[in-house]
C-alpha cells in the first residue's frame, strides 16, 4: 500500500478517491468509506497571475504633453507675439457676454438645474454669445423629437452629471461618458457645448475653444501644433480617452498662454491670431 493513501482511520486504501487538487498542488483524497479528507503528493509553488499594474490618472497626465516639451527657441519667438498682440489688441469685454454667462452660471449652479426653464435650456445650445460651439440642427432635432419637457429633464440631467457627479468619477471621465454613451448623453450635447458649459461655470479654466481636434476650424489640438509646435494626441491612435485629452490640452495652453490676458476669451484670441502668424524663431 502507498503510505499516504491510506485513510488513517480505517488503514485501507481500497475506498480511497481524488476529490480535487488543494491551491498548494497536492491533490485532496477522501476515503469513501468514513468521509475522512486529506491530501497527499509534494507541495508545489503556488501559480500567481500576475496583472499588469494600470497607470494612475495623475501618472496618465504626468505622460501628456508639456510646457517642456516645447522648443526654447518656439517659446520665445511665441512671447515675442505675445508682447506684440497685448500691445495692439485691447481686451474690451462684451458687456452682453459678461451678462448672458453670469446667467448661466446661476442656472448651472446647484440648484438652478431644477428651476431652469425649458426655454432657458434650449437656448444655451443656440445662442453663440462667448462662445460658437458650432451647427446645433442635430441637438435642436433631438430635443423635438422628444419634447421640451423630457429635453429639458434629459438636459437637467446631463449637466448635473458633467458638474456634480459621482466624488469617485473624475470630471475627464464624466466628460467622456457623456461624449461616448449614447444612453448616458444626450444627442447633439456632446463635446462642444459640455465644454461651453464648463467654460461658463469655470470662467477663469476653460478657453472658449470647445473642440480638441479640428482642422476646419481649429482645436486645441490645432492650437498647440501651430503656435507651439506641439504635437498632441491623435484620438483614434491613442487610449486616452476624449475627456481627459479635452481637459488635459486647455490646461497645457492656459499654462502656455500665461500671464497678461484680461479674460480667457483674450486669451483664446490671441491663440487664434497667433497660429496664422509666422512662428519660426528669428
Amino acid at each position: 500500500m502507498i503510505a499516504d493513501l491510506i485513510c488513517s482511520t480505517c488503514s485501507t486504501d481500497a475506498d480511497v478517491e481524488a476529490v480535487g487538487r488543494a491551491e498548494d498542488g497536492r491533490i485532496q483524497v477522501r476515503c469513501t468509506r468514513c468521509g475522512g479528507e486529506w491530501t497527499r503528493g509534494r507541495a508545489t509553488e503556488r501559480r500567481v497571475d500576475h496583472h499588469p499594474v494600470l497607470p494612475t490618472l495623475e501618472q496618465l497626465r504626468e505622460r501628456f504633453p508639456g510646457p517642456g516639451d516645447v522648443e526654447p527657441a518656439r517659446l520665445a519667438r511665441v512671447e515675442q507675439l505675445k508682447h506684440e498682440f497685448l500691445e495692439r489688441v485691447q481686451p474690451h469685454p462684451d458687456p452682453a457676454v459678461a451678462r448672458h454667462w453670469a446667467t448661466y452660471q446661476q442656472i448651472f449652479s446647484a440648484d438652478g438645474p431644477v428651476r431652469a426653464s425649458p426655454a432657458d435650456l434650449k437656448a444655451f445650445a443656440n445662442i453663440r454669445l462667448g462662445a460658437h460651439p458650432g451647427n446645433m440642427s442635430v441637438f435642436n432635432r433631438a430635443w423635438n423629437e422628444l419634447g421640451d419637457s423630457d429635453a429639458a429633464d434629459k438636459l437637467r440631467g446631463v449637466i448635473e452629471y458633467l458638474l456634480r457627479g459621482p466624488r469617485d468619477v473624475p470630471l475627464e471621465d464624466r466628460l467622456t461618458t457623456l461624449i461616448t454613451d449614447r444612453d448616458a448623453g444626450m444627442k447633439g450635447f456632446r463635446e462642444s457645448l459640455l465644454t461651453k458649459v464648463l467654460c461658463v461655470v469655470e470662467d477663469r479654466e476653460y478657453l472658449p475653444i470647445l473642440t480638441y481636434t479640428s482642422p476646419a476650424s481649429a482645436g486645441k489640438r490645432e492650437v498647440a501644433q501651430d503656435v507651439w509646435g506641439l504635437a498632441l494626441p491623435d484620438p483614434h491612435r491613442v487610449t486616452w480617452t476624449i475627456g481627459r485629452l479635452i481637459v488635459w490640452s486647455n490646461r497645457l495652453l492656459l499654462v502656455l498662454a500665461g500671464d497678461g490676458f484680461a479674460t480667457v476669451h483674450h486669451a483664446a484670441k490671441f491663440l487664434w491670431w497667433a497660429k496664422d502668424r509666422d512662428i519660426r524663431a528669428r
